[in-house]
């Protein structure tokens, strides 16, 4: 069997870079290519070339001169991708309805480890927030995986910095919030469950109309 090839130097500034971006703190703030390159083991040619890739793909905005600024998500492109979202999963809901494989056993298993997390707190740390938005991806990735469509599932997983840091900041109004995600999980899931299509989809729209709004008023 061969063996797998270690990560490349701009692999591994890359990930971390990814897992840098998921923080709202760093929205509009410029990333230190010495610091990255000094926590990864790296030159900062990878670095860079990580950016490069971040740029492609909208997350950081290259200045001359200046370096790799945090691209802020505006209003509008917090809506765009809330909206975006919810096309690509009432899809799904549709897809895997129709071809009987509802992923609800696999959704109801994520939804334990999100309770095993929160259990007993009344407030979230950073890193216990970011782990509930991780699984909280999961959840929404695990569901747009049961429709089959590789192509759709890459382009949606290809959402997680933004998917993430936009969900920490809806997390930020306090433990209210992760317990009504919770809830509005727990209809998606009893919805499938079911095999109810119209429900599903209603509820997947409750929930991201619910948290675009928290986002956006923090209320």
């Amino acid at each position: 069997m061969p063996s797998v090839a270690p990560p490349s130097g701009r692999d591994r500034a890359l990930g971390h870079l990814r897992s840098l971006l998921t923080d709202p703190q760093v929205e509009g703030g410029f990333i230190n290519e010495q610091d990255v390159a000094d926590a990864v083991g790296v030159s900062r040619t990878p670095v860079r070339e990580a950016l490069l890739i971040l740029a492609s793909e909208g997350l950081v905005d290259l200045e001359p001169r200046r370096g790799a600024r945090v691209a802020a998500l505006t209003p509008r492109e917090t809506a765009e991708l809330m909206e975006m979202r919810g096309l690509i999963e009432r899809f799904a809901v549709q897809r895997a309805l129709a071809q009987r494989l509802s992923p609800h056993d696999a959704l109801t298993e994520v939804m334990r480890r999100q309770d095993a997390v929160t259990a007993g707190l009344d407030r979230l740390t950073f890193e216990q927030a970011r782990e509930c938005i991780e699984l909280d991806r999961e959840f929404h990735q695990t569901l747009v995986d049961a429709a089959g469509n590789a192509l759709i599932s890459r382009n949606y997983a290809a959402l997680r910095e933004k998917q993430v840091r936009v969900g920490i900041s809806a997390l930020s109004i306090g433990p209210s919030r992760w317990n009504a995600v919770t809830h509005e999980h727990g209809a998606i899931v009893e919805a499938l469950r079911a095999g109810d299509q119209a429900a599903a989809e209603k509820a997947i729209d409750d929930h991201l109309s619910i948290t675009l709004r928290t986002i956006l008023t923090g209320a």
